[in-house]
């Protein structure tokens, strides 16, 4: 993705005249960032074509839902964890909203990395104001989807939030994650995240262990699953269940003491791209593989009920 993106910057800035007569040279590689594949991309493009290798993406087919996660997908208005190019996505905002439009979403949650993620050039207080008045003026171009103010912020190590708080009392919705020293001792992991459950300005508890699957993967965190899941019940902080086909988190085994405890429930993409919006089907097999009600799913309530239920959530 980043190097297409790079490919396309790259030819943005050349005359359209100039970029035919490179193309017709055979020497697209000249400009920065153009390898073998973006330069035939271009030059199909150029010919007014779609271009083979995108045809060829779009040709996989996409694994068939259950009914039974096609059942929890039909009643989900939106998605409440989207990453944008503002920290570690690679698309702007106002893609990603449409990319949202376009599956029906009637409301996105913008919660782009807080500031202690430095990896993911995370947020700092001035560069979240920025971005609230961008959110803003997206607003009035983009309704009737509404696009969530919010930031997933950082569960630091003594369980407090890495936000100024005033700032996250006004934000729509908040995912607090742990990504950081996810080793640390059960015991130690277990106070970490009940603070931060607590919280008042804690709306979703995001991918609650950090797992990895895929590549050299990563084991998930360990913490007390019967105190944190009733703390989450008792608190009314939803539990994510994140889509991500390398995380599917909670673990099904986790999943299940969730359910067991009734809690609130965000099946969420945590996409980093526009075509990551569609994994919420995967977060779908999910929930109904452990028998999630449908009407403790928080996404799957209206934007009124949605924003009404954070409210209370920050006015605990």
């Amino acid at each position: 993705m980043r190097a297409f993106r790079r490919a396309a910057q790259a030819v943005a800035e050349i005359d359209e005249a100039h970029l035919v007569a490179l193309a017709s040279s055979g020497r697209l590689r000249e400009l920065p960032g153009i390898g073998d594949k973006s330069a035939q991309v271009v030059i199909e493009a150029l010919l007014d074509r779609t271009p083979e290798y995108l045809q060829q993406l779009e040709d996989v087919p996409q694994p068939a839902l259950s009914p039974g996660a096609d059942a929890y997908l039909r009643i989900l208005k939106g998605d409440c964890h989207s990453h944008s190019d503002w920290s570690d996505g690679g698309s702007s905002i106002r893609d990603m909203a449409e990319a949202a439009i376009e599956l029906g979403h009637d409301y996105l949650a913008l919660t782009d990395h807080s500031p202690r993620l430095t990896v993911a050039h995370g947020l700092d207080r001035e560069r979240l104001e920025r971005q609230l008045e961008v959110v803003e003026r997206l607003n009035a171009e983009l309704a009737p989807l509404r696009i969530l103010t919010g930031i997933e912020v950082d569960i630091l190590e003594d369980g407090s939030l890495d936000q100024d708080e005033g700032l996250l009392s006004d934000l729509d919705v908040v995912v607090a994650s742990v990504h950081s020293k996810l080793s640390m001792e059960a015991r130690f992991m277990t106070r970490r995240m009940l603070a931060a459950i607590e919280s008042p300005h804690t709306d979703i508890l995001g991918h609650c262990t950090g797992r990895k699957l895929v590549g050299r993967g990563r084991k998930p965190s360990t913490f007390d699953a019967q105190e944190i899941f009733g703390a989450c019940a008792a608190s009314g902080t939803a539990v994510e269940i994140n889509s991500r086909p390398e995380r599917r988190d909670p673990p099904p085994e986790l999943l299940e003491i969730v359910v067991g405890f009734d809690c609130l429930i965000s099946i969420d993409t945590d996409a980093h791209a526009p075509g990551q919006l569609e994994w919420l089907g995967l977060g779908c097999e999910q929930a109904a593989a452990a028998e999630v009600r449908p009407e403790r799913v928080v996404n799957g309530w209206e934007l009124d009920r949605f924003l009404a239920w954070t409210s209370t959530r920050q006015s605990c």
